[in-house]
């Protein structure tokens, strides 16, 4: 993230300053408060409630949106729908530059950039909540894949030996991927 966030975009710009000052996002978080009918049409409505029946996420990037649109429906109007959507979406895509020129680089890496920053928060979401019931998982793992400590660092910080680092840090993953959604158990 910090790679992309001082990635150079021309006049003395990086992308974490585009990104940040991204006015149809802001325009996209007033909407969301509004009820759809009040600014969609009849048929962008249709197109929104086939998205909603079909999609498992919501990706922030144009290009990750367009890939989590699937190409299948369970009926014809269904994927009539869907095609009409995947195409508003690549018009979107055209229309910022089509190709993957200089333009294009950054709209991407803005999208991806994106996605980290919705990765990490859910990242962070999910320590806070190990936090509340293994503080010590919680800490090893922000101190060893947050802060970047090596694992004899974190024992010593912590005061515990290496053993039970290891011991803490298999418990943390096996806690860590139960409250992602990771492990079925």
């Amino acid at each position: 993230m910090k790679v992309l966030e001082k990635y150079p975009i021309g006049n003395g710009m990086t992308l974490n300053a585009v990104s940040g000052d991204d006015k149809l996002q802001e325009l996209h978080r007033q909407l969301r408060g509004l009820p759809s009918y009040m600014y969609l049409t009849k048929r962008e409505q249709q197109l929104e409630t086939v998205a909603h029946s079909y999609l498992t996420r919501y990706p922030v990037g144009t290009r990750a949106q367009l890939a989590a649109v699937p190409h299948v429906g369970t009926d014809d109007e269904d994927e009539k729908l869907l095609r009409e959507l995947r195409g508003k979406i690549e018009k979107v895509i055209e229309t910022r530059g089509g190709h993957l020129d200089d333009f294009e680089a950054t709209i991407e890496r803005i999208s991806e950039l994106q996605d980290l920053e919705q990765q990490r928060k859910q990242l962070d979401l999910a320590i806070e909540a190990l936090g509340e019931y293994r503080p010590q998982c919680a800490e090893l793992l922000r101190r060893c894949y947050v802060d970047g400590l090596s694992p004899s660092e974190v024992a010593d910080e912590m005061k515990i030996s290496l053993s039970t680092y290891y011991l803490w840090r298999r418990q943390a993953f096996e806690e860590f991927a139960t409250l992602i959604g990771l492990n079925s158990e």
